[in-house]
């Protein structure tokens, strides 16, 4: 049987994740997190960068760990990623989270719901977890998103503004995910209604609605009035943040939220959906010939971008875990995906997981730069998949 089907197999993934990033990622000269790490060995490439996503991730993972009696060292470095998330990246005169800091200093003051969302969610997780100071981040992250962001006329959040608030015209697929999952955890959190109300409405409104312009598959790219953008960043399939086309992995990632969702509210198009955009994630994205499922797609399933991306296949692999409580069809893919992560995609000295390998598996690049998920995928999915099992799931 398939270890990760165990609470021990689980828990071994979840440790082997954290010893990864701890001690290493923590810095007592500047502050909060290194999170330049070599994915194939551990070594700090870049030990000054700070970037926004990774603070909050680091955070977030860390207070996952103290949830889930991880090592005592967990409590300590939520903390010290918490200080440094709530003075380093805070811009006390504009109110508004920093992108991008060399050391202390901001290099990149845009504002992205995006970076915002994730400053929600390690308050969230840090205030679930008993880390002083978590409840006021994620009020004040809270704040900011809906202040700033919320656009009550279409039940979504805009997608990136100046540092001065100046709102830009492009609306964005992935922020108001993580935004949904940020809220859900605020609402896991303090047990308050808003919370789930706001994400209920977020996935209600995306995942309903916009989509039906797109025959149901989640486009990524949208207009001020939220129409999809179908020529958007077309001639740069590779552009790191903003591809063209679909994306099997947010497909699973929604998958999973709706399935979360479905927990505190007892309406059937929840699962309905979440069946739906994970049985497109596979039927789109798998890759027949060399396993695994591609980055980016065609409406018909045609890669664009056929590389494989770990967190595309974690999310996978939490998404089908939280299915198998309604389906124990969905047990299948969750070997399926195992299986080839395990082969693949996850790193077998360190149990790391992989960022990015081309088409047939193999490394093209060190995969180095700020833009990095510090465990962030892996933790959070495997975590979902002991509540999975916990609940019933995965037998």
């Amino acid at each position: 049987m398939n270890v990760y089907r165990t609470r021990t197999g689980l828990r071994h993934q979840f440790r082997d994740v954290l010893n990864f990033y701890y001690p290493a990622c923590i810095d007592t000269s500047v502050g909060g997190y290194v999170a330049q790490l070599d994915e194939r060995d551990g070594h700090v490439y870049d030990s000054q960068t700070r970037h926004l996503v990774a603070t909050a991730r680091g955070v977030h993972n860390f207070s996952l760990g103290v949830l889930a009696d991880g090592p005592d060292w967990c409590r300590y470095a939520a903390e010290h990623g918490l200080r440094f998330l709530s003075t380093a990246h805070w811009d006390a005169d504009r109110e508004g989270y920093d992108w991008l800091l060399d050391g202390r200093e901001p290099t990149d003051r845009t504002r992205y719901c995006y970076g915002h969302a994730f400053a929600l969610l390690a308050g969230a997780r840090a205030h679930q977890a008993g880390i002083p100071g978590g409840r006021a981040e994620l009020e004040r992250a809270f704040d900011v998103l809906e202040e700033r962001f919320w656009e009550p006329e279409h039940g979504l959040y805009a997608d990136q503004a100046t540092s001065d608030w100046e709102l830009e015209p492009y609306r964005g697929q992935n922020a108001n995910m993580h935004a949904c999952e940020a809220l859900l955890s605020a609402y896991e959190a303090t047990g308050e209604d808003q919370f789930l109300e706001r994400a209920y409405t977020v996935a209600a409104r995306f995942t309903r609605e916009v989509t039906s312009a797109t025959d149901g598959l989640l486009w990524e790219h949208y207009a001020e009035d939220w129409e999809p953008d179908l020529s958007y960043n077309a001639e740069e399939p590779r552009h790191q943040f903003r591809p063209p086309g679909y994306q099997p992995g947010h497909h699973a990632e929604w998958a999973k939220l709706l399935a979360l969702l479905a927990d505190y509210r007892s309406e059937p198009w929840l699962i309905e959906r979440a069946v739906e955009l994970f049985d497109a994630a596979v039927d789109l994205g798998w890759d027949d010939e060399h396993g695994g499922l591609y980055y980016t797609v065609e409406a018909d399933g045609e890669p664009i971008v056929p590389d494989k991306y770990g967190w595309v296949h974690t999310e996978a692999i939490g998404a089908s875990a939280l299915l198998s409580r309604h389906d124990d069809a969905y047990v299948d893919w969750y070997d399926r995906l195992w299986e080839h992560s395990l082969e693949h995609l996850r790193n077998p000295k360190y149990g790391n997981w992989y960022e990015r390998l081309t088409r047939d598996h193999e490394r093209d690049d060190p995969n180095h730069g700020p833009e990095v998920e510090p465990g962030y995928h892996p933790l959070t999915n495997a975590w979902l998949a002991m509540r999975a099992l916990e609940e019933g799931g995965l037998e």
